[in-house]
């Protein structure tokens, strides 16, 4: 809010004047920038105004600010000030109007909240459905590889993905060395990473998502 403006609704809260002018008066003192003129007409509506503009807007807080926004743009463009009638005509159809835009800047500020919410709930759910469907294609190449490995192989491997047990507990259950488990993993790893290497940016992309 122009300082100004600020100062001279503070002074017609705190001291307000007593003289009388007709509304060409007023109007030529406004545009001459005389702060005493904009004082006694904050004054002199100011409550009319808030509460016509609580018949829209049902907040004092906001009809307050619509009326102090009004006020505010009046002395801003004082030099411009035409009313084309009364001034107070002029006053109640310059708060219908910011009322009015107001209210309508709320309605359309609600609709993008909820077009929005939509879409990203929209967006989450197909994201959801891609990654199931990669996950599924991935898991559907992963089973194929791993029977294309010598059963052996295709054991350990997992025995240690899947159960996530450690090399010497796999030799254990197995009656194998850790040097055999070990040249196994290598062998599975290698053949996998082959079978599965135009998967490589699926399995990235499910790594990062999750």
């Amino acid at each position: 809010m122009h300082i100004i403006a600020k100062q001279a609704i503070f002074n017609a809260y705190f001291h307000p004047l007593k003289v009388e002018y007709s509304d060409s008066t007023v109007i030529t003192l406004l545009q001459q920038g005389n702060e005493k003129a904009f004082e006694r007409l904050f004054k002199e509506h100011f409550k009319c105004l808030h509460a016509y503009a609580y018949t829209f807007l049902r907040d004092n807080e906001m009809a307050e600010e619509i009326v102090q926004n009004v006020f505010c743009r009046i002395w801003e463009k004082r030099d411009q000030l035409k009313t084309d009638g009364s001034l107070k005509s002029y006053l109640y159809r310059s708060v219908h109007n910011e009322s009015l835009n107001y209210i309508k800047h709320q309605k359309v500020k609600a609709s993008f909240d909820v077009y929005y919410t939509g879409e990203m709930e929209h967006n989450e759910q197909q994201q959801q459905a891609s990654v199931k469907v990669m996950t599924t294609e991935l898991q559907q190449h992963i089973t194929a590889a791993m029977n294309e490995l010598p059963q052996q192989c295709r054991t350990i491997f997992q025995l240690s993905r899947f159960e996530q047990l450690k090399y010497q507990q796999i030799a254990d259950q197995m009656g194998l060395s850790i040097k055999t488990i070990e040249n196994q993993m290598g062998k599975a790893l290698r053949l996998m990473r082959i079978k599965l290497a135009e998967f490589l940016p699926i399995i990235l992309l499910f790594l990062i998502r999750w």
